[in-house]
């Protein structure tokens, strides 16, 4: 009797500790440091608005898991609701992909400690938003060299500076078009032609959709690459 007992607590023990198993596309497991009221929002963008699909209540507790639909790579919106505090660090865009994701940050730098793992895709667009932030840097430096010589009375010609902020544009259109090209194995690839370079020259465009793998032609980002091109190809067509 006591074996027979002794059977039946082990066994309860290894089922209690089984993992509970995933039943959606997309298990987002991760830890917030130091929230301990409030909600994490998901949100998915549908047309041009964010919309809620799930949401996250903290109870004391600053780990979190939760699961969601998700047939294919997305971008998602994971926004903080931090109740009575305020903070403008508070949504974090992350490059979701169906399996297993784990999101490690700080309540009180929520975007610029997290450390997302789990999805290529998302590993990709951080490393396009690096890449990006270079061109973004100049064009700033630019735009600032300009005010504070007029703010300063000092000679400026302003023919130079709108011809280096041109060639400044155009490389970083550049850089997205063949980014994106160069990983058109991933839905970062359309994702990137349909936010980041939408007005591109069609000829451009389509060197991207043409690239894409036929899995990332199907998902949901490769579909509305190819629907958007299809309509701009026909609205110039009719001017």
């Amino acid at each position: 009797m006591k074996k027979i007992l002794t059977v039946l607590i082990v066994l309860a023990v290894v089922a209690c500790s089984k993992k509970k198993e995933q039943t959606k596309d997309l298990l987002i497991t991760g830890n917030i440091a130091g929230m301990k009221k409030g909600a994490l929002v998901i949100k998915r963008l549908n047309d041009t608005v964010w919309q809620t699909i799930d949401s996250v209540v903290f109870n004391g507790d600053s780990k979190f898991e939760t699961e969601i639909d998700l047939p294919s790579p997305e971008m998602l919106s994971l926004r903080l609701d931090r109740g009575v505090s305020e903070n403008m660090d508070n949504e974090l865009l992350v490059f979701a992909e169906p399996g297993q994701m784990d999101i490690q940050t700080d309540l009180e730098k929520f975007y610029a400690k997290a450390n997302v793992t789990g999805s290529k895709n998302n590993d990709l667009y951080t490393e396009y938003k690096k890449g990006k932030s270079r061109y973004s840097d100049l064009l700033l430096e630019l735009s600032v060299a300009e005010f504070t010589a007029k703010k300063e009375g000092k000679t400026f010609s302003k023919e130079d500076n709108e011809a280096q902020l041109k060639n400044t544009m155009r490389r970083k259109y550049l850089y997205a078009i063949n980014f994106a090209r160069n990983h058109a194995d991933h839905d970062i690839a359309p994702y990137i032609a349909l936010y980041e370079v939408a007005n591109a020259q069609l000829p451009y465009l389509d060197t991207i959709n043409n690239a894409l793998s036929p899995a990332v032609a199907k998902a949901k980002y490769g579909r509305m690459l190819a629907d958007y091109i299809d309509a701009r190809r026909k609205a110039e067509a009719a001017q």
